[in-house]
Order: structure tokens, then C-alpha cells, then sequence
């Protein structure tokens, strides 16, 4: 199967949209503030952004705690114009959608899930606040395949009816400009997703 460059798409629906002169909004969602640091930083520029921290993954508490502050701060320190909106913490949803998928490896069926049910809920809060896109800062990370994310992406758009906005934010230096403004915010880069079967 053919890789499809959505860097490349990307920079077609930017084209496009500076050539309207209008500013669309859209629907971030956002697994960690490092990820969304250059994200935030290069979208910000052509649309009217609403962030979107939804991530039950993530364990203990107390960590997801930590995370979603960071995110604030960085919202608040860096694009205050950009709107912030928390998602329900439901760990229970995470475990129950990773059952007989606990000793699969990082990457595998278990993460792969995982991505679906984020975007899914990216795609279901899009469609409530009216959003014109909706996508999510994971493919940002060098540990995630944007073939995978963007596919699924793709599928969620056509089953809730908002335009996803594929993208390969790994792209054009994105990963090591995000270093870059983790080190100029001090933000706090965990060194692992945050569940706990990736902890392990």
C-alpha cells in the first residue's frame, strides 16, 4: 500500500484556507503539552483553535493531573487566544477497551485502539461545538505511524461528519521544535504515554 505524504496534504488545506482569507476553527486534541507546544505554534497562525485535552489513558491520577496543568500553562504562557476544554477523566473506559490486550507490545492492537477511542471523542466534541476540522498533536511523536492515525482519522470523519485535518506534525522539524519550546516553557516531558501497561 502506497504511503500518502500528509505533510504534503497538510500544506493543500493551509494553502487553501490562506487563500479564503477566512480563519476556520478547530477541534485539537492534544495528548501532552510538549506534543502540542509546536502544534499549537504552527496551527495557531491559520485557525481559531479550541484545545481538547481527552486522554483516559493516562494513570494514576495524580499524573493525569500533572499533565492536564501543564497543558493549561502552556495555553495561558504561550496562545492564551486558544480555548481549552477538558474532557471527562474515565480510566475505567481505557481498561475496559484494553481487556485480553494487556501483554500486547507498544504499538499494537492495544495503542492502536486506544488512538480510535481519543480521536473518536475529538470527532464527537468537534461535532458539538460546530467545528469546522477536527485532529489530534499524536502524530507529532516519532513512536506513532501518521499512516495509522491519519487512516483513522479519515474513518471518524466519515462516520461523525467533521472534516479531519491530516497532518504529519513529525514533520519540517516539528518533533525537535517541540524539544526546543518544552526547554523555553520548562515543561514536563514524561518518558513514557501514560498508561500503565507502557510504563511497564
Amino acid at each position: 500500500m502506497q504511503k500518502i505524504n500528509y505533510q504534503l496534504e497538510l500544506d493543500k488545506t493551509l494553502a487553501e484556507i490562506t487563500k479564503t482569507g477566512k480563519r476556520p476553527s478547530l477541534l485539537l486534541h492534544s495528548c501532552c503539552a510538549p506534543c502540542s507546544s509546536y502544534v499549537l505554534e504552527y496551527l495557531t497562525d491559520f485557525f481559531d483553535i479550541t484545545d481538547f485535552y481527552y486522554n483516559p489513558n493516562i494513570s494514576p491520577e495524580t499524573e493525569y493531573r500533572h499533565r492536564v496543568d501543564e497543558m493549561k500553562r502552556l495555553i495561558n504562557e504561550m496562545c492564551p487566544q486558544v480555548a481549552f476544554i477538558e474532557g471527562k477523566y474515565e480510566p475505567e473506559r481505557f481498561f475496559e477497551m484494553a481487556k485480553g490486550l494487556e501483554k500486547e507490545p507498544e504499538r499494537g492492537k492495544r495503542c492502536l485502539k486506544c488512538y480510535r477511542m481519543r480521536i473518536e471523542e475529538a470527532a464527537r466534541e468537534a461535532k458539538k461545538q460546530g467545528s469546522d476540522f477536527f485532529t489530534t498533536t499524536l502524530s507529532i511523536s516519532p513512536q506513532k505511524d501518521s499512516q495509522i492515525l491519519n487512516s483513522i482519522g479519515r474513518q471518524v470523519s466519515e462516520e461523525f461528519g467533521v472534516p479531519y485535518l491530516f497532518s504529519d506534525f513529525k514533520k519540517k522539524g516539528g518533533y525537535k521544535r517541540s524539544i526546543e519550546l518544552s526547554g523555553e516553557y520548562h515543561l514536563y516531558r514524561q518518558n513514557f504515554c501514560g498508561c500503565p501497561f507502557s510504563r511497564r
